[in-house]
């Protein structure tokens, strides 16, 4: 029987209705994974008022309590390790190797997080008045509201939702429907850990559903913070909306991560590193590589390599270990690759594969393992000579194509890279540390790679984009701890009198006009 998804208010399923989706396993369309129960606007709006109702007693408990229930979480998650690695692969497409690293990165956040619950620091400040004590303070937002995509189904909702749980929020967690199974499962893992019912809700709805809950839940104020991550356009949407409720968005969205290889790098190890930021994950990641910048003194060479180095891929079922990547998500998103197929230009040139487009019996791929009609399977796709006008070069192309252009002098290296206007992640390989810094300097980038792929968060470093890569927002770290509390500041007076601040404040005159003798 195949298994229902439903969403939850206060701990409690919400009753099923007949708008309900499949969620299907992408390598083999005809294994549904789960049966997606969409949800109302309103009941968005519900889980929202649960989470306010239980968030204040949530945030009386002490954070080094809250602390320990995120690790109990951690130790969950490793518990659970294989089972939730497996389904990751089965509902998204991804290489069981790169689902044990998605798993891996919510236990290192886990991790990370389960200290801080004693480092939610604030300072005492001297003040300008005796027998006068200045404070500060981190308090929780008090409500997040996070909708999150489905490329990385568990590891990304764990930067938003461990956090805001540690520092004393209530969340309300809008994951996406085809990612379905992965969600239900994470939550149950949450659930387990220790939260109270209230403090964590889980709504499956539809895009368009989803932002009239948001609108509705601002409108009540119900919501205190947003957090997206997700394509840009609608980012610029979700920021707007918060915007006009004088809320903040924390924003991860898309990009078009450029790779710059120079005239001096090591190319085996840079073709190594454009392999897997490019191709990876079908490359369905915020952070794949969109444009390689090629030194003109060696592109052929690279070029050479590389297109070797993808064609000597393998791809196919996604539980073979050799395979390096599997089918895009689902249908939607293979739908919207090939609209990208048609940036392709005359002056294009395509290598990387034996065709294009998806792999079909008609259509094959050399090695390709496993069975090409049961799934969503794309050939990789190299366009070389892409052009700063091509579309193809300006805007994210979310699968496995990666385009290439060359470059002559750094400062044009640097200003094709940031050019689309994006500025998540930027990678160079290089072996002379100015250029790498140069690079650094100069590029809008969040994030900077050197020789290394332009993918590869880490838990205990701010990842986060600029530009049309988000709004400055961080998440991992400490840093994401200014997404989820806002400082409160208090004076305390106990001199007995009232002290008027930059009136009352005590004086010295000094004597300026004094000049040593010669």
């Amino acid at each position: 029987m195949t298994r229902l998804i439903v969403s939850t208010i206060g701990g409690r399923p919400v009753a099923a209705n007949d708008h309900r989706v499949p969620s299907l396993n992408p390598s083999r369309l005809d294994d549904v994974v789960a049966e997606v129960v969409l949800a109302d606007a309103e009941t968005f709006v519900g889980a929202c008022r649960s989470a306010r109702a239980a968030q204040r007693a949530w945030a009386d408990v002490p954070a080094p309590v809250r602390g320990r229930v995120i690790a109990n979480l951690g130790r969950l998650v490793e518990a659970n390790f294989e089972a939730l690695s497996a389904l990751v692969t089965r509902e998204v497409g991804k290489t069981l190797t790169e689902a044990r690293g998605e798993v891996q990165e919510i236990v290192d956040t886990c991790d990370f997080f389960l200290g801080e619950g004693r480092r939610l620091y604030g300072q005492t400040v001297p003040s300008e008045m005796p027998d006068k004590q200045l404070f500060t303070f981190r308090v929780p937002v008090g409500v997040a509201a996070v909708v999150t995509a489905g490329n990385f189904p568990v590891a990304v909702p764990s930067w938003y939702v461990v956090p805001a749980l540690l520092c004393g929020n209530a969340v309300v967690w809008k994951p996406a429907e085809y990612a379905a199974a992965c969600a239900e499962a994470f939550a149950q893992l949450i659930r387990r850990a220790g939260v109270p019912d209230g403090v964590f809700e889980v709504v499956y709805s539809d895009g368009p559903t989803t932002y009239a809950g948001l609108e509705a839940a601002l409108g009540e104020g119900l919501i205190d913070k947003i957090g997206f991550t997700g394509s840009s356009e609608v980012g610029a949407r979700i920021g707007e909306l918060a915007g006009r409720h004088l809320q903040s968005a924390c924003l991860e969205l898309g990009g078009k991560n450029p790779m710059v290889i120079t005239e001096d790098a090591d190319l085996d190890l840079a073709v190594h590193g454009a392999l897997f930021a490019g191709f990876g994950t079908a490359g369905q990641r915020c952070t794949s590589l969109g444009t390689l910048i090629v030194h003109d003194s060696i592109r052929e060479e690279f070029t050479a390599r590389l297109e070797s180095a993808v064609r000597a891929a393998v791809v196919g079922d996604p539980s073979d270990p050799a395979v390096l990547f599997g089918p895009l998500m689902s249908e939607r998103f293979a739908e919207r690759y090939e609209t990208y197929l048609d940036w392709i230009e005359p002056h294009h040139r395509v290598s990387g594969s034996t065709g294009t487009g998806r792999i079909t019996a008609a259509n094959p791929r050399e090695g390709f393992v496993g069975d090409p009609a049961a799934g969503l399977f794309y050939h990789p796709v190299l366009v070389h000579g892409v052009r700063p006008d091509d579309k193809i070069f300006q805007q994210e192309t979310f699968g496995p194509l990666v385009g290439v252009t060359t470059y002559t002098t750094l400062e044009e290296a640097i200003e094709l890279a940031d050019a689309p206007g994006y500025g998540l992640s930027a990678a160079m390989y290089t072996t002379d540390p100015s250029k790498a810094f140069a690079f650094r300097r100069a590029t809008r980038a969040g994030m900077v790679s050197i020789n290394n792929s332009t993918s590869g968060a880490e838990a205990h470093l701010p990842f986060g984009g600029n530009g049309r890569s988000g709004n400055g927002s961080r998440q991992s770290g400490v840093w994401v701890l200014d997404q989820f509390t806002r400082w409160q500041s208090m004076n305390w007076d106990y001199s007995g009198r009232l002290q008027r601040a930059q009136m009352d404040t005590l004086t010295i005159a000094p004597d300026l006009d004094f000049r040593l003798t010669p």
